[in-house]
């Protein structure tokens, strides 16, 4: 029997028509050892660089995969690309169209009509090329005769042989012997017509066969739940009739739904297909032709940094950076001790080895650009605020060395991987940034990363009991039994263990109610009514891509036109670029990702400042505020955090009337122990400022570093220090250590305890205590806090300024406690609160006068 690759192929990124996972695609194709697996969802390549990705996680001894990737796609062909005008009589009528990247070039070719399908010919849902496109971006292509909707089949159907065949030479004419007739056999009549019509085709003009299946989910079992899919997609319910006759993709029977003809759109195997071909075992054969014509692509590649041009004075990036650096240094350190000088040295070092010195640029270039531009611009956040040289250019504006953060932190200089610098702008001037990046760089080298809305435990759930008319009630309890974890998956709720290694209990941190409601939801999957089945299908459904969005913050910049080297698409309500390849791979395939963050409490503290110089004639200069002030510090004493980000929950407000913190450190301990894990450390904490509870070290060498959070390891950084000095780890690998205890990665703290251990004991430190050392908390956080305690402050010292924000219905309730205990020394008729009309940009509390600005 001859060996079988499957070359029209879609996967779930086929959007509410695929219900294919990548993964269990490779495990079929590797079990049934195809040679080759092709991608070809419609119009798009979303999910090409994950398909790729995934041929590599599988490879032979030479490191090349044991299945081929091949990348394509199956394209909407138009006469017209540009037309937008329709009628009844003149419909936009659609064939379809398969393409595969046969080398590099093909793939550029690819991703350029992709592009150019959403950039220029999209209409309604549907992103349109047509002949004029193909004949410009044909190289490096393979093109075969497509499925039943391709345009010399519909031709052959609707005109005749005769129209068919001239159709059919003009594809011929322009790829010639990589053009293929494709024969799919799902025992569809109008589809045994066109074959027989083909074959002809193949005699005549001497063109060859190959077999293919319309694949649209893994296996045949999974028909139902493809099904309920398509009922997802076009908001019908299975129980209405359906419509199977051929038809183009918009013509439909009132009172009749869209479905596939039968059960047999699956990924086949070998002996299935062959069997199916018995007849015609030459079509088996070619599809190996095709595979030995594809070059094997890898789509990962490094970073191509965007080109930032430095003055002539100076001979390189790093050059410049230097000069930026040392100035920026003078005026942020006024004395330049030999730590600091050593400090940055080493990360100017480190940048310059890394070769990062343009993304340092960039990045401070667009920061200055906002400032000069009036944009309120946040103080950093994240790993960046450990880098002093961010500090000196004025990426961040907090101090790295006064507080102790490292730089391995954010750039490791053992392990090359990109810096990754957060910036927040108030949420009204964030456009204004992003204009300035597009007119400095180019609109067509600068887009924003898409984001696929997958259908999560709950969701699947939801969805499938309306198609499969579950009602309403049973719907939500099961749904509900499902436990509210981020990112619980309906597979492990339903197969995963309840206890030991791997377990709900240890991965999830299921509670007793919550394994309860599992226990009772695994009763139902086993039973057999309607409950049951929708469970069962849910679970075939869930992850499934729903549709796309747009991601908050983040902006892809390119060193060239975009469609050189991904894919991209349009975004909705925006006029910039959308990459068809999300924020979780798109830095491997080549492009550079910053995140513009838009933070509506940057816009208040602006309007505060603005309103305090105009109406009580002080300026403030935001960045130069004391973190230390009593006045600030005391509201956080007594819980009043309603509406301050990370400090507003009653759990939060508890424990702070508790430590009654005094200190800015209190406070960001607070942020750092209030999660999972670390919150059963609060009370020791507490105590121990307090002086309730002695504070101990596990071993001497612990108190440098523990010091400052009364001998609690709260922070990563700290984890990092103590590694260096316990078991004189490089700065490396505590960062290594660092990330995997933060990921909880066992595989890699399996490989680290031993030498830390052996290494630590050769000091003279105790096993025992070693092989305990490893909670830790979250790493040091100050961002949001330097956001916020302004906010706080300036609402103490200036008794209220509350932004037109603050007014609005929808963003006022965090703060409807705060306002009624001001409202209660007011006259009753001030007291209703939503009586306040919105032509008030600003109320302000002073001496219990209430003034409207």
């Amino acid at each position: 029997m001859s060996s079988f690759s499957h070359l029209h192929v879609h996967t779930q990124f086929s959007l509410l028509d695929g219900a294919a996972d990548i993964g269990k695609l490779y495990k079929k194709a590797l079990t049934d050892k195809m040679p080759a697996l092709a991608i070809t969802d419609h119009g798009n390549m979303f999910g090409a660089f994950k398909f790729v990705a995934e041929a590599y996680k599988h490879k032979n001894e030479d490191g090349k995969p044991k299945v081929k990737p091949i990348v394509g796609c199956e394209f909407y062909v138009v006469n017209d690309r540009l037309k937008r005008q329709f009628t009844k009589e003149d419909k936009d009528i659609r064939f379809h169209q398969l393409l595969l990247a046969k080398n590099a070039e093909g793939y550029k070719n690819l991703i350029k009509l992709c592009s150019l399908g959403y950039m220029e010919g999209l209409y309604g849902k549907y992103p349109r090329i047509d002949k004029e496109l193909i004949l410009k971006y044909h190289k490096g292509l393979i093109a075969t005769t497509c499925c039943i909707g391709a345009s010399v089949p519909k031709t052959i159907l609707k005109k005749g042989e005769k129209e068919g065949e001239e159709e059919f030479k003009w594809w011929l004419n322009i790829f010639g012997e990589d053009y293929y007739i494709e024969l799919q056999r799902h025992n569809i009549p109008e589809q045994n017509k066109v074959n027989e019509v083909l074959l002809r085709f193949a005699e005549k003009f001497k063109v060859k066969i190959i077999a293919s299946n319309d694949s649209h989910y893994v296996d045949q079992k999974d028909s139902n739940a493809h099904d309920i899919l398509l009922c997802i997609n076009t908001g019908e319910k299975q129980s209405t009739p359906t419509q199977k006759e051929f038809a183009d993709d918009e013509t439909f029977v009132k009172g009749r739904r869209f479905a596939f003809y039968n059960d047999q759109f699956y990924f086949k195997t070998t002996e299935e297909m062959s069997t199916l071909f018995s007849d015609l075992p030459q079509a088996i054969d070619n599809t190996n032709e095709i595979v030995g014509k594809v070059q094997l692509l890898d789509l990962k590649r490094d970073i191509l940094l965007p080109n930032f041009p430095v003055p002539p004075e100076f001979i390189s990036q790093d050059d410049f950076l230097s000069h930026l650096t040392m100035i920026g240094a003078k005026e942020r350190y006024k004395e330049l001790t030999p730590e600091i000088e050593e400090r940055i040295n080493f990360e100017l070092h480190t940048i310059r080895t890394m070769g990062f010195a343009g993304y340092f640029l960039i990045v401070s270039d667009f920061i200055k650009a906002g400032r000069d531009l009036g944009v309120f611009i946040g103080p950093g956040r994240g790993s960046a605020a450990g880098s002093a040289v961010a500090y000196c250019i004025g990426i961040t504006n907090i101090d790295p060395i006064k507080y102790q953060l490292l730089f391995e932190r954010f750039l490791n200089p053992d392990r090359k991987t990109m810096p990754d610098i957060d910036t927040d702008f108030d949420d009204e001037g964030r456009q204004k940034v992003i204009d300035y990046v597009v007119h400095k760089y180019g609109k067509n080298q600068v887009a924003q990363i898409v984001t696929y809305g997958s259908m999560a435990a709950k969701m699947s759930i939801k969805d499938v009991a309306r198609v499969m008319d579950l009602p309403l009630m049973d719907s939500n309890i099961l749904a509900k039994l499902v436990p509210d974890r981020p990112g619980i998956e309906l597979e492990r709720v339903l197969n995963a263990p309840i206890d030991g290694e791997n377990s709900l209990k240890e991965k999830e941190t299921l509670q007793n109610e919550d394994i309860e409601n599992v226990k009772k939801l695994r009763e139902i999957f086993k039973g057999s009514d309607l409950r049951s089945t929708v469970l069962k299908e849910a679970l075939i459904l869930e992850g499934s891509v729903r549709g796309t969005g747009v991601h908050a913050s983040a902006i892809i910049i390119a060193p060239c036109d975009l469609t050189e080297l991904i894919p991209v698409a349009m975004a909705k309500d925006s006029d910039l670029l959308l990459t068809q390849y999300d924020g979780k791979v798109i830095e491997d395939s080549g492009v550079i990702k910053m995140d513009f963050l838009g933070l509506k409490n940057l816009t208040i503290i602006r309007d505060a400042l603005r309103l305090i110089k105009q109406n009580h004639g002080i300026e403030l200069n935001i960045d130069e505020i004391p973190l230390d002030d009593k006045k600030t510090l005391e509201i956080f004493s007594h819980g009043e955090t309603n509406g301050t980000f990370q400090f507003e929950s009653a759990g939060m407000q508890k424990y702070l009337k508790d430590l009654k913190p005094d200190r800015f450190e209190d406070l960001i301990a607070m942020n750092a122990l209030y999660r999972p894990g670390p919150l059963a450390y609060i009370p020791n904490f507490i105590n121990r400022k307090l002086g309730k509870e002695t504070v101990a070290y596990d071993l001497p060498d612990m108190e440098e570093h523990l010091k400052d959070t009364y001998g609690i390891t709260v922070y990563q950084e700290q984890v990092m220090l103590l590694s260096q000095k316990l078991a004189g780890f490089t700065k490396g690998d505590a960062d290594v250590l660092r990330k995997a205890m933060g990921k909880k990665d066992r595989k890699t703290l399996d490989k680290l305890k031993p030498q830390f251990i052996e290494s630590a004991s050769q000091k003279g430190h105790d096993k025992k205590i070693l092989e305990k050392y490893g909670q830790i908390g979250k790493h040091l956080h100050h961002t949001h806090l330097i956001n916020h305690i302004p906010h706080v402050m300036l609402s103490w010292h200036f008794k209220q300024v509350i932004s037109r924000h603050i007014i609005r219905e929808n963003t006022c309730r965090p703060f409807l406690p705060t306002i009624k205990i001001i409202l209660i020394r007011l006259p009753s008729s001030w007291r209703n609160v939503s009586g306040w009309e919105y032509k008030y940009s600003v109320l302000m509390l002073t001496n219990h006068n209430l003034i409207f600005l």
